[in-house]
């Protein structure tokens, strides 16, 4: 490895497309372009760093080959980056993250390199401890490895000086201060590096482009982060919860910091006109949720008079009937609802209250706007026994949306559940990649009353059911065309290798 540094930050979204999800990895999975990196990478470069990022996803690289990457840029530092698009998405990528960095360290072990994202900043000292990695950022890493960087640049580093910095000295673990959240996004981040990426390589959901199976191109921008919501299945919230912290938040107080309407469009310009985008997902935990915000938003996509195919998050609660109308007129044609159980002594128990009649009541007007819509479903949560998870495939029966997703309730590292399940002395996955919902060794969580085999294999069957359904197989006719009802049947033959089942 050559002596001179002349590139300050390389980031790195590390693959394991095929352990996450197996056979549905090649053709059936989308491939998202890593927001976070992206995010990072502007950020970093507006302070005067130079930075680059490798998609070992999209160009399908193995761990060896990511770090042969990483020694051709010879970068002060690396930063393997372990957050997700969707809350069990870090736990999962971390299988990934932890070939990259060991491959990094065991060929040119003089490579400084930090893990950053919502998975180590949930378990910081265990992942200093156990992954190849000099440093883990303790928060959600902006100025961590802004500080870093400058730190590693000196002629005699001080890495005590280093907000949300976790790094050994000897045996001994060490943490510093806490880094602020970063409260001017649209200034300081303002959009994602989209040249320092393989645009032509991403590939939308499959269910996103029903009707017209043309994936490609396609890209994820976030327009907000953070939830206000509290749900105890959820981990979205844990990489910023130190820098809330820092800034004064009550520990009950969730952040959520928004993009301004301009800069969002500014972003959506740029997808359309450079990369030819269409297929764009808003990757917001929560996107319809501020009325002015999202209003605001639409209204300038209807005035450029793109033609969109937009899909976003939303929840039964938050959605208003005035904005229907603007959201569809924008290309908003796919609307994901975490309807997750059908008892409501079941969603009470996860601080998930919404009321019954208010999902038809909902549901019913976003179908009558045009716009599709994605039911979520959770099987196995705590008070989840084999009624109430009939009683919630029955419900997605009956209201047989366009799309569903069925889960496993899993303990994510950052959320409530997973505090419950180390108290209660759960058995929790052996390995990363069994937080993923489709790999071989995935393990879902016990409930009070089933195994974690029982609701790993009532949740497989649900799935079947739902696609193989008449009703369903029909409605997608009538709405989408006789091949994207043959392209389900050829989804629905890929039968997922459980070990644990």
């Amino acid at each position: 490895m050559a002596n001179k540094k002349e590139l300050d930050l390389v980031l790195i979204n590390p693959g394991n497309r095929t352990q996450i999800y197996q056979s549905l990895g090649s053709t059936v999975s989308a491939i998202e372009p890593p927001v976070w990196a992206g995010l990072m990478a502007t950020f970093v470069r507006n302070k005067g760093f130079s930075v680059a990022i490798i998609d070992a996803t999209a160009d399908e690289l193995t761990p060896s080959q990511t770090a042969e990457r990483v020694a051709e840029l010879n970068p002060v530092l690396t930063a393997v980056v372990v957050y997700g698009q969707q809350p069990s998405a870090s736990t999962q990528v971390m299988a990934g993250a932890s070939a990259v960095c060991t491959a990094i360290k065991q060929d040119y072990p003089e490579q400084k390199v930090i893990l950053v994202g919502g998975h180590v900043a949930s378990l910081p000292e265990r992942s200093l401890r156990e992954e190849d990695a000099d440093f883990i950022a303790g928060g959600e890493g902006l100025y961590t490895m802004l500080e870093l960087i400058q730190a590693l640049k000196s002629d005699q580093p001080d890495f005590s000086k280093v907000r949300g910095l976790w790094y050994l000295d000897g045996k001994e673990a060490k943490t510093n201060p806490a880094a602020p959240l970063l409260m001017n996004v649209a200034e300081e981040m303002p959009g994602i590096a989209w040249d320092l990426l393989p645009m032509h390589k991403y590939r939308a959901h499959n269910w996103h482009c029903f009707g017209d199976l043309q994936r490609q191109p396609y890209a994820s921008i976030y327009t907000s982060l953070g939830c206000p919501f509290h749900c105890s299945f959820c981990c979205i919230q844990a990489p910023f919860k130190s820098g809330e912290s820092e800034l004064g938040y009550k520990s009950f107080t969730n952040s959520y910091r928004l993009w301004s309407p301009q800069a969002v469009i500014k972003e959506i310009d740029t997808l359309v006109n450079k990369y030819g985008v269409r297929n764009i997902k808003i990757a917001d935990e929560m996107f319809v949720l501020n009325p002015k915000h999202v209003l605001g938003i639409c209204d300038l996509i209807i005035e450029r008079g793109y033609k969109l195919n937009i899909w976003a998050y939303a929840r039964v609660d938050t959605v208003r009937e005035d904005m229907l109308d603007k959201l569809k007129r924008a290309g908003v044609n796919w609307l994901a609802f975490g309807i997750e159980a059908a008892s409501d002594r079941v969603r009470n128990d996860v601080q998930k209250g919404i009321d019954q009649n208010d999902v038809y009541k909902t549901l019913d007007k976003v179908r009558a706007a045009g716009i599709n819509i994605i039911g979520n479903y959770i099987f196995g949560l705590p008070e989840d026994d084999l009624e109430t998870m009939q009683a919630t495939l029955d419900l997605a029966l009956e209201l047989n949306c366009e799309f569903a997703n069925f889960y496993s309730a899993m303990a994510y590292p950052g959320s409530q559940l997973y505090d419950m399940a180390i108290k209660e002395g759960w058995s929790l996955p052996k390995t990363w990649s069994g937080y993923s919902q489709h790999s071989v060794d995935t393990l879902p969580l016990p409930t009070k009353y089933l195994s974690a085999s029982e609701v790993l294999r009532f949740r497989d069957r649900a799935f079947q059911i739902y696609f193989n359904s008449p009703k369903y197989l029909e409605m997608i006719t009538q709405k989408f065309g006789v091949e994207t009802a043959e392209h389900i049947r050829q989804t629905t033959s890929h039968k997922l290798e459980r070990a644990y089942a």
